[in-house]
């Protein structure tokens, strides 16, 4: 980048200008105007209305988030504002560190730590001292809540319409997983990084053997145990067997109101009556009248086959996919992550095991490290999105038509999920959201001897 360039090239798409106004009543010569940005320049050159200034940067800041550059522009050629501080900010920072990568030695830390919940309790017992205890609001009295029944739907049927697609775009974009481990990448050949931890690795020296990707590869199939009651007893060990599994997302949508008819779920019409801390009956609901249909759209899709799933004719329609594709994995994980909010998901510290409900199962099937000291049960904590919906992150290839990737060159690649590589791979738009993982601004050398030179 020149060291002359517009304010506009300096600034990422997703950052928005705000104004702090600063009442003054007797006007300097020189106002100032304060830049926060994550980028450096020595020169700038400002578009204020008609005018054009350059000047050069005064004041530089530092904290842990954000750059702070200061300079100086004539006070003639700013706008008749009572303020004279603008604040450029951006959501979704310009480089973002890869997701830690946790072993499987340790737990996973709690989403809030326990402290803070115990603080947060605290505070709650001192807010409703003394006063009248409110009625329990829905799903813990075990009714629905209203609101989240499309949205429930919205979920199985952006998963449905992910998995066809996925099906579809696989076969027109190459997607390559290791025979030995659980690393998978998208692009015309496999990545040549030494990254293998699967068996035998030694005689490999940390090199992939590529296979052909599945679907499983793509989208992680996180499997829990089906409720019939949501409020009823916790599942024993001697009932691991006798209880259907089923995807953890459906699960989900199943206990926010979507009605399968393999799947029986008992729905309440009054909220239960409690009798103890975690004992209740059901209510009598003999006197109610018959439902009322309502409005809400109940249709569901329908998965297709892989010999179903035709790939896309040419370019256009790839790129159109691919678009689809996207806003249904958008649309999944949004609506998930709202449905989460109030209907409880459990996941265990030491592995993958998911539960939907209140409280975890109790079948001891944890076989994660040190599972002896806890007879093999599972230590729940609450799930956050990435439990229940894993993103498998791979290298994203900067020119899929150019070089392969260099195996030197590493630190300079990024990454991203493997549903959103195999769409901006087929000609979809790259999200903001995954533009500070994927390091788009970030020059990559043409050689390990030039990259010897970076600083």
């Amino acid at each position: 980048m020149s060291r002359m360039a517009s304010a506009s090239a300096y600034f990422p798409t997703g950052m928005s200008l705000l104004m702090r106004a600063e009442p003054s009543t007797v006007a300097p010569k020189w106002q100032s105007i304060k830049i926060s940005s994550h980028l450096k320049g020595t020169f700038l050159k400002l578009q204020l209305g008609s005018s054009t200034v350059s000047t050069s940067i005064s004041k530089l800041r530092l904290n842990q988030e954000n750059l702070h550059l200061v300079f100086r522009v004539p006070y003639k050629i700013l706008p008749r504002w009572n303020s004279n501080t603008f604040i450029v900010k951006s959501n979704y920072p310009q480089n973002q560190d890869f997701p830690r990568y946790y072993s499987k030695r340790e737990k996973k830390p709690f989403p809030v730590p326990v402290l803070e919940l115990r603080r947060a309790a605290r505070e709650r017992q001192k807010k409703l001292k003394g006063k009248p205890k409110k009625p329990v609001p829905p799903p813990r009295n075990g009714l629905l809540v209203r609101r989240l029944i499309p949205v429930a739907y919205k979920v199985l049927n952006a998963r449905v319409q992910l998995i066809n697609n996925l099906k579809k775009l696989m076969k027109v974009v190459p997607v390559h997983a290791c025979k030995w481990c659980n690393e998978i990448h998208v692009g015309p050949v496999g990545h040549p990084f030494k990254s293998c931890k699967g068996p035998r690795v030694e005689v490999r020296k940390g090199l992939h053997e590529w296979t052909k990707a599945t679907l499983e590869d793509v989208i992680v199939p996180i499997d829990c145990f089906h409720l019939y009651d949501r409020l009823g007893k916790r599942i024993t060990h001697e009932e691991r067997f006798s209880i259907p599994r089923l995807p953890a997302v459906v699960e989900l949508c199943v206990q926010a109101g979507v009605d399968l008819p393999d799947l029986p779920t008992k729905r309440r019409r009054k909220p239960v009556i409690r009798t103890g801390k975690s004992e209740f009956i059901d209510a009598n609901e003999d006197d109610l009248p018959d439902p009322k249909p309502d409005n809400i759209n109940r249709s569901i899709f329908t998965e297709i086959s892989n010999l179903e799933a035709s790939p896309p004719a040419d370019l256009e329609e790839t790129r159109l996919l691919s678009e689809a594709t996207l806003e249904a994995w958008e649309k999944m994980r949004q609506g998930a992550n709202r449905l989460m909010k109030k209907y409880s998901v459990r996941v265990c510290g030491y592995c993958p095991e998911i539960h939907v409900g209140p409280s975890g199962h109790k079948a001891q099937n944890c076989g994660a490290y040190k599972h002896q000291q806890r007879n093999g049960q599972h230590g729940w904590q609450t799930a956050v999105l990435d439990d229940l919906i894993p993103p498998r992150y791979v290298w994203h290839v900067p020119d899929v038509k150019g070089p392969p990737l260099v195996r030197e060159l590493r630190s300079f690649y990024g990454q991203a999920p493997a549903v959103v590589e195999i769409c901006v791979q087929g000609g979809a738009e790259i999200p903001e959201l995954y533009k500070s993982t994927m390091r788009l601004d970030i020059g990559i050398p043409k050689n390990a001897k030039e990259a010897e030179m970076v600083v």
